[in-house]
């Protein structure tokens, strides 16, 4: 999957889209993951939207709540 370029952080926005489809596969809303994972709910959207960038931390915190190896989230970047 080639990173969008019409976003800020075009990496980051591949792997903002892998994190919500996976979330929406799971039927949960951004709240949700975002309290599963410790972090606010307006953070996790501009995630899934490209226009934040995650630091590794915030990546592996994210997997967690998801219950998935981080290496998942990132395969296709």
């Amino acid at each position: 999957m080639a990173p969008p370029k019409h976003r800020k952080y075009p990496h980051a926005a591949v792997f903002g889209e892998q994190l919500r489809r996976r979330r929406e596969a799971r039927g949960w809303s951004q709240e949700r993951l975002s309290g599963q994972a410790g972090l606010d709910r307006s953070y996790v959207s501009g995630i899934e939207s490209g226009h934040h960038s995650p630091s590794l931390e915030t990546m592996v915190k994210l997997a967690r709540a998801l219950g998935e190896p981080i290496t998942d989230l990132l395969a296709t970047i």
